[in-house]
């Protein structure tokens, strides 16, 4: 992954994301939910860096605060849609017959449904709330990936390694747990790495709907969504939020090309 450009370039930007997640959990320059309204919407300056809100919350301080909300919950989503999806569709892959068939009419039931209306559907019966948009969103996303690795399970008794094991007599769960689940989940992997950009649109999408984190919690989504009642007079209030979403999103895509490449999904390298 260094020696791949964009995949060293994606390392970089994404662990100094991460740096700054990891340090807004244990310090920030001021109390991030705090309101002082004696310097409500004050513009950048020597005090506060990026300035403050409405309530004269210190922007910055919300921003390092809210960044391991927004980062670990599109983490947690993908590993959620990834581990049930791989254990699901390989399960139903190997199976066959009408163990396969019932589960994959399953699978198939919820890929019909569109994600974010699923996940619509599923905050409305649970409420809004930061653990029930992560809970929604596993419900709309891990059926395509079940399907994928449903696909990949059925192929993957042609592999020549599974082959030579089967001719050596290796018990078939250790072909399972040796051979077969760590090809699927390498393949799955870099499949769920191409998401998480999207994933982190989608979880600050949602939030700026009020549909994730609730006031006073910072969520860079949500902070998005207070911004634009004050952008004609505060602009920074929307700038710290926005570039660091687009950032975020710029290093999982870069991080998922350089891996695509590195990890010769296509087989061309």
């Amino acid at each position: 992954m260094w020696r791949h450009r964009s995949g060293r370039a994606g390392l970089i930007l994404g662990g100094l994301l991460l740096a700054f997640a990891l340090i807004g959990m244990v310090w920030t320059p001021h109390e991030p939910d705090w309101p002082d309204y004696a310097v409500a919407l004050q513009g950048p300056g020597t005090t506060h860096l990026l300035g403050t809100d409405d309530t004269g919350r210190d922007l910055l301080s919300r921003l390092m605060d809210g960044a391991h909300r927004t980062l670990g919950a599109a983490l947690t989503v993908l590993g959620g849609v990834f581990a049930i999806g791989l254990v699901y569709g390989t399960v139903s892959g190997l199976a066959g017959g009408p163990v396969d068939t019932v589960m994959m009419r399953v699978a198939d039931v919820m890929m019909s449904l569109p994600g974010l209306v699923l996940a619509f559907a599923v905050i409305g019966v649970l409420g809004p709330g930061f653990v029930n948009l992560l809970i929604a969103l596993i419900v709309a996303d891990w059926a395509w990936y079940a399907r994928l690795a449903r696909s990949m399970a059925i192929g993957s008794g042609n592999r020549p390694d599974v082959i030579a094991a089967r001719m050596a007599g290796v018990p078939g769960w250790r072909i399972v747990t040796r051979h077969i689940l760590p090809g699927i989940a390498l393949h799955l992997g870099v499949v769920a790495s191409l998401a998480l950009g999207g994933m982190v649109g989608a979880i600050s999408g949602l939030s700026f709907l009020g549909l994730g984190v609730q006031p006073p919690r910072a969520e860079w989504g949500a902070m998005l969504s207070g911004a634009r009642l004050f952008f004609a007079v505060a602009p920074w209030l929307l700038w710290g939020p926005a570039v660091l979403i687009f950032l975020s999103v710029l290093s999982a895509n870069l991080i998922s090309n350089g891996l695509r490449d590195v990890l010769s999904v296509d087989g061309r390298r």
